[in-house]
């Protein structure tokens, strides 16, 4: 695997549209190809950095040279690589002002006058520190997308003290709930126990089979349970998908275990109008993901 990074000199200003659009076709086509990366512009210069197998990072850039939207492309560096400094961007996409590069220790200087190819093959020892300050920048910008329930950080102090005792409280549910798991995992093994040691030893009825499955789907849920107890303190998911996964684990359960000699029609339809619901609800927030 290798990460080439050249740069090159727009034939003419890029407007936003037009940044917008070239963005979209590279994304787009470096996602099919497994290719990772990120393009910069500024003051009508294209940086790039493309990370993936060698033979297709280099059939890329091929193209790349070719393309009559800019010119002076040139190679800047090409190293092999263990791991992508971009694994998540099939292309980021960055445009900034040359004021605010200025004020990064080591780059300050270059961006005075050398914010050109040229000047990028003739000062390599600024792309480290550049690749790292793009970097941290695309994962900020996700970060700042991600959803927190309980948010450290809030300027009323009360809040933010409110907000750190939940979240205390939360770590000791998830330790309760733990304990929880571990009960009913011992639960189901004794039950287990008691049916195939009853006379007639190792043969389990229906019924048996039903209360074990009952049983199995009790644990799973208490793990899923567990899980949307620790997404309160943390910041890289939305519960919505979790709490629809673990009503429709817990309503399939119900439905499972039911003994339908003894339940109303009415309560076995409305059953499954809630299964049908919650089923035609994960699918969609699924697909919304």
């Amino acid at each position: 695997m290798i990460r080439l990074t050249y740069a090159s000199t727009a034939n003419q200003e890029w407007s936003p549209e037009d940044l917008l659009e070239l963005l979209r076709q590279s994304r787009t086509n470096n996602g099919a190809k497994n290719i990772t990366g990120i393009l910069l512009y500024s003051n009508g210069t294209f940086f790039q950095v493309l990370e993936g197998e060698e033979a297709t990072v280099e059939n890329l850039y091929r193209t790349i040279e070719k393309d009559p939207r800019h010119k002076n492309c040139t190679l800047i560096e090409k190293l092999n690589i263990t791991e992508r400094a971009f694994p998540y961007w099939s292309m980021g996409f960055e445009k900034i002002d040359p004021k605010e590069l200025r004020k990064m220790e080591g780059l300050n200087n270059f961006f005075e006058h050398d914010f050109t190819p040229a000047g990028f093959a003739s000062h390599k020892n600024i792309i480290g520190p550049l690749l790292t300050h793009l970097r941290s920048k695309l994962v900020k910008q996700v970060s700042t997308e991600s959803h927190e329930e309980l948010p450290m950080e809030h300027d009323d102090p009360f809040i933010k003290y409110l907000h750190r005792t939940i979240r205390i409280g939360v770590k000791f549910l998830s330790i309760l709930m733990v304990v929880v798991i571990l009960l009913s995992i011992a639960d189901v093994l004794y039950i287990i126990w008691l049916k195939i040691s009853n006379s007639p030893h190792f043969l389990m009825t229906t019924n048996d089979l039903l209360e074990t499955f009952g049983s199995f789907l009790a644990v799973l849920i208490a793990i899923e349970i567990f899980i949307n107890i620790t997404i309160y303190i943390r910041s890289d998911v939305i519960p919505v998908k979790l709490v629809v996964a673990t009503a429709l684990m817990a309503i399939s359960r119900k439905v499972i275990v039911f003994d339908y000699k003894n339940l109303d029609p009415e309560y076995v339809s409305a059953s499954a109008l809630v299964l049908v619901a919650l089923g035609i609800t994960y699918m969609l927030v699924k697909k919304n993901d």
